[in-house]
C-alpha cells in the first residue's frame, strides 16, 4: 500500500544531508566539546559550526544561540527563565488563548507561584490584535510570549509590531517560533524579539535537541544547574550528535526556503481549491493571505474528524486533527475554539502538513479518497454519537 505523509507540523522526515552530517558524531568525532584535548576540541569545533548555521538562519550572532532538548524545553527556558529572573515588582505576563501547549502550561504553572497571565484572544482569523498587547501591558509586565505562526492553522502573527510594543514599553519580547522556523526568514533583529524558539524536527532536522535565541543582555535564570554550558544558560554536556543536525537542518533550509516555500504554496493552494471543489461543505481555517505555505487546516461540516482520520490512516494517509487527547478524554482544539469555533465544529476539523517530500501524485491520491470518506462519516454521524456531546 502506499503511504502518504502529510502531517509535517508534528514532525518531518529527517533529510539525508542531516544525517549524513550527524553520523560521525557517533564515531570519529565522539569527544566531550568541553575537554581541553584534541578529541575535545574537534566536538567543540563541530559545535561551533552548528551555533555559527543556526545563527545565520536567525540573523543572530553565535553567542546568543543557546541548545536546548527541543521547543518544548526552549520555551520553558525563556518564559520561566525572564520571569524567575524579574526583579520582585515585575509579576505579569501577556500571551495569547492560541499558543502551542509549552507555553499555556507554562503560564499556568507560574500562575500557581503567584504570576498574573493575560491571555490574550484572537478573532475568527485567528489573528492576535497588536492594539490589544498594548492595552494588555501593564508596569508589572516583565513578559510578552506571542508566536510566530500558529501549528494548527498555520496563521502568521504580527510579530514585528508586537515587538515595537514591547520595545516602547521596556517589556522583554518572546516569540515561539517552532513551527515558522526554515518555512518563512525569521529575522530577530527585524522582528524584534529578545527571546526565539526553534526545534530541529519541524525542519527535516532530529528530534530531541533545539535552540533558544538570546538577545544579549537578556536576564534568563537557567532551568537547571550544573556545569557552565552554554554561557551558563543550560548546564549539561552538550548533545552534539543532534546539535550538529540541527546545524545542519538550519543551513539547507537557509538555501532552500524560498524555491521549496513557493512549490508548498502551490500545492497547498490547488489542494484547498480541490477540496471545496469537489466536497461541499468546506471551509478553511485561518487567515488566507497571512499563513504558512504548508499547512491547511479544513472543516469537514457534518463529518467527525476522527471517523476521517482512521479510514485515511487506513487508505495509507497520514493527517491529524486539532484535538489533543489528555487524560483519555478527547477535547476540542483550544486553538480552533479560541478562533470562535464551537467545540462541535473543532471536531470536524483536520489538519493537513506538507513538506518539501510531499507530490503533487501524494495529493492527487487523497483527493480522490476524501469524497467518499466524507460522505460516509457524514452518513454515519448524529448529535449523539459525537464525543462532544458528552461536552458541556
Amino acid at each position: 500500500m502506499r503511504r502518504i505523509y502529510l502531517d509535517n507540523n508534528a514532525t518531518t522526515r529527517v533529510a539525508p544531508e542531516v544525517l549524513e552530517a550527524m553520523l560521525p558524531c557517533y564515531g570519529e568525532v565522539f569527544g566531550n566539546p568541553s575537554s581541553v584535548h584534541g578529541y575535545g576540541q574537534e566536538a567543540k569545533e563541530v559545535l561551533d559550526l552548528a551555533r555559527e548555521q543556526v545563527a545565520a538562519l536567525l540573523n543572530s550572532e553565535p553567542n546568543e544561540i543557546v541548545f536546548t532538548g527541543g521547543g518544548t524545553e526552549s520555551d520553558n527556558l525563556a518564559i520561566r527563565g525572564v520571569m524567575e529572573a524579574a526583579p520582585g515588582t515585575a509579576r505579569h505576563l501577556v500571551t495569547s488563548q492560541i499558543e502551542h501547549h509549552a507555553v499555556i502550561h507554562t503560564c499556568q504553572n507560574l500562575e500557581k507561584r503567584g504570576v498574573e497571565v493575560t491571555y490574550l484572544p484572537v478573532g475568527r482569523d485567528g489573528v492576535v490584535e497588536p492594539e490589544q498587547v498594548a492595552r494588555a501591558v501593564r508596569e508589572d509586565t516583565r513578559l510578552i510570549s506571542v508566536m510566530v505562526a500558529n501549528n494548527e492553522t498555520g496563521t502568521l502573527q504580527p510579530v514585528r509590531r508586537i515587538g515595537e510594543i514591547a520595545r516602547e514599553r521596556g517589556v522583554v519580547f518572546h516569540s515561539d517560533a517552532v513551527q515558522a522556523a526554515g518555512k518563512i526568514p525569521l529575522d530577530t533583529a527585524e522582528l524584534g524579539v529578545d527571546l526565539l524558539t526553534i526545534s530541529a524536527h519541524k525542519f527535516h532536522g532530529p528530534k530531541g535537541v533545539g535552540a533558544l535565541f538570546v538577545r544579549k543582555g537578556t536576564r534568563l535564570r537557567p532551568l537547571f544547574h550544573g556545569g557552565g554550558h552554554e554561557r551558563n544558560r543550560r548546564a549539561g554536556t552538550e548533545n552534539v550528535p543532534q546539535i550538529v543536525g540541527l546545524g545542519r537542518a538550519a543551513e539547507l533550509a537557509g538555501k532552500s526556503m524560498d524555491r521549496d516555500g513557493e512549490r508548498i504554496r502551490e500545492l497547498r493552494d490547488w489542494f484547498e481549491q480541490e477540496v471545496q471543489h469537489r466536497i461541499p461543505e468546506i471551509s478553511v481555517n485561518g487567515r488566507a493571505d497571512s499563513r504558512l505555505c504548508n499547512t491547511s487546516n479544513l472543516r469537514f461540516a457534518g463529518a467527525e474528524a476522527e471517523g476521517l482520520i482512521i479510514n485515511l490512516d487506513l487508505a495509507g494517509v497520514a493527517c491529524s486533527t486539532g484535538s489533543a487527547c489528555s487524560s483519555g478524554a478527547i477535547e476540542p482544539s483550544h486553538v480552533l475554539t479560541a478562533m470562535g469555533l464551537s467545540p462541535a465544529e473543532a471536531f470536524e476539523c483536520l489538519r493537513f502538513s506538507l513538506s518539501r517530500d510531499t507530490s503533487r501524485e501524494d495529493l492527487a491520491r487523497v483527493l480522490d479518497l476524501l469524497p467518499d470518506l466524507v460522505a460516509r462519516q457524514r452518513e454515519m454521524s448524529s448529535p449523539e454519537k459525537h464525543a462532544y456531546s458528552m461536552i458541556s
